[in-house]
C-alpha cells in the first residue's frame, strides 16, 4: 500500500476508534459482546483483510503497517481487536504463508470479505506444549477423519473456517507428525462448547471445537503436503507476536492517558493528585514502558518486513510489552487509588482484560524459554 493510501486508513482508523469503539465500550462491557452493527462498519472498512494480499482481496499491510493499525484498535477494548484478531492473524495466515494457491483462492477472499477465521492449536492436555497435540487426523482414502478436542479457541462460535492442527503421523509423537487442515466451521462433525466465562475481555467469544469422525479432503492440508503443521504454526506465531505487541502498545497508550486524565482531576489534600511526585512517578513509569514497548515493536515489525529472522528478538517483544502492560495497568489503578477497584471506571476492567496478554499466544514463560534456547544454541550448545 502506497504511503498516503495507507496514511488515509489510519487516520480513519484512528477516528473510528475515538467516535465509535471507545464510546460503544460500555456497552459491549454490559452486553459481552461487540454490536453487530460495528462489526458491520469494521467489515466495510476492510479490517478482516489487513493482512491478506491484495489479490485475493485484502489491503496486505506489510508487519510494520499492520503494527501501526492495531496500535490505535490497542487504544480501546480488546473485544474490537478479538473480533478481527483470529482472521487477521493466526486464522487467515498459515493459508497466507504456506497455502497453495488453490486454498488462497477458495478462502482469503472470503476472509477479507469479513468471515471469522479461528486458529485450533490448544487442547486440554496440550498448551504450552503444542507438540504433544493428541487430536488426530487418519488417512482413509483420499481424505482424513479428524478426531479430537481443541480448548480456549478464539472466535470459534461465530467462525466460518478452522485452521486445525492435527496429528496425522501417529508414530511421530513431537512437531514432524502435525499437519495443518483447513475444515469449515459447518463441517458435520465439528461442534462447539459453550462460551467460556473469562475473568476479563467480555465481548470476546471462546470455547471448545469438537471434532467427532470430521470428514475433510486431502486438499486442505495447509500447503498440500502432511507434516509441515507445526512449521507453519511457528511462522504465523512470528507474525502473530508482533501484532500482540503493538496491541500492547496502544493499550499502554491508554492507561497512561487514563491515568494523567484522573491525576489532573482528582484532588487531595486541597491540590491535584498530580501535583504529588509519587503519583508523578507512576505516571513516569508507565509512559517508559509504554515509550519501550512501542519502539520493541516496530523495531521487530521492520525486521520481520525485510525477511530477517526474528523469532528470538519477537519473542523478546511479547515478552516485554505484554509484561509492561500488566505493570501500566498496575500503576494505572494506583492512580486512581480506591476509585480504581470499582466498576464505573475504566482502569478497573483494563486491568483485568490485560491479565490475558500475558498467557496466550505463548506465556511469557515460553517467551523467556524462546529466548534462551536461541541464545544458548547461538553459543553452540546443544538444545
Amino acid at each position: 500500500m502506497d504511503n498516503e493510501t495507507f496514511s488515509i486508513l489510519l487516520d480513519t482508523v484512528a477516528r473510528f476508534v475515538d467516535e465509535r469503539l471507545i464510546p460503544n465500550e460500555d456497552r459491549v462491557e454490559e452486553e459481552d459482546a461487540v454490536p453487530e452493527e460495528i462489526l458491520d462498519e469494521m467489515r466495510e472498512m476492510g479490517l478482516f483483510g489487513l493482512t491478506i494480499p491484495e489479490e485475493y482481496g485484502g489491503l496486505g499491510l506489510s508487519a510494520s503497517e499492520e503494527a501501526r493499525v492495531i496500535f490505535e484498535m490497542g487504544r480501546t477494548s480488546f473485544a474490537y481487536r478479538s473480533a478481527i484478531g483470529t482472521t487477521v492473524g493466526i486464522g487467515s495466515q498459515g493459508i497466507v504463508m504456506d497455502g497453495t494457491e488453490e486454498q488462497k483462492r477458495e478462502w482469503l477472499p472470503r476472509l477479507a470479505a469479513g468471515m471469522m477465521a479461528s486458529f485450533a492449536l490448544t487442547e486440554p492436555d496440550a498448551g504450552s506444549d503444542a507438540a504433544s497435540l493428541k487430536t488426530s487426523a487418519d488417512l482413509e482414502g483420499d481424505g482424513y477423519r479428524i478426531n479430537g478436542t481443541k480448548r480456549y479457541i478464539t472466535n470459534a462460535p461465530r467462525a466460518g473456517m478452522l485452521t486445525v492442527m492435527a496429528r496425522t503421523d501417529r508414530n511421530e509423537p513431537g512437531a514432524r507428525g502435525i499437519s495443518a487442515f483447513i475444515v469449515p466451521a459447518d463441517a458435520k462433525g465439528v461442534s462447539f462448547g459453550k462460551p467460556d466465562k473469562k475473568m476479563g475481555q467480555k465481548g470476546t467469544v471462546t470455547s471448545d471445537v469438537i471434532f467427532d469422525d470430521v470428514e475433510v479432503p486431502a486438499a486442505n492440508i495447509i500447503g498440500g503436503e502432511p507434516g509441515r503443521g507445526f512449521k507453519t504454526a511457528m511462522k504465523v506465531l512470528d507474525r502473530g507476536r508482533v501484532h500482540l505487541s503493538a496491541l500492547a502498545s496502544g493499550m499502554c497508550h491508554r492507561l497512561v492517558q487514563e491515568s494523567v486524565q484522573y491525576a489532573v482531576q482528582r484532588k487531595q489534600f486541597g491540590q491535584q493528585i498530580a501535583a504529588f511526585q509519587l503519583v508523578q512517578g507512576l505516571i513516569a513509569d508507565s509512559q517508559t514502558d509504554a515509550y519501550a514497548c512501542w519502539c520493541l515493536t516496530q523495531d521487530v515489525a521492520r525486521r520481520f518486513d525485510e525477511g530477517q529472522r526474528i523469532s528470538r528478538d519477537v519473542a523478546s517483544a511479547k515478552y516485554f510489552t505484554s509484561e509492561a502492560l500488566g505493570r501500566c495497568a498496575d500503576r494505572a489503578v494506583q492512580v486512581h487509588g480506591g476509585a480504581g477497584y470499582m466498576a464505573e471506571y475504566k482502569v478497573e476492567r483494563f486491568y483485568r482484560d490485560v491479565r490475558l496478554m500475558r498467557i496466550y499466544e505463548g506465556t511469557s514463560q515460553i517467551q523467556q524459554t524462546i529466548i534462551a534456547k536461541a541464545l544458548l544454541r547461538e553459543a553452540g550448545m546443544k538444545i
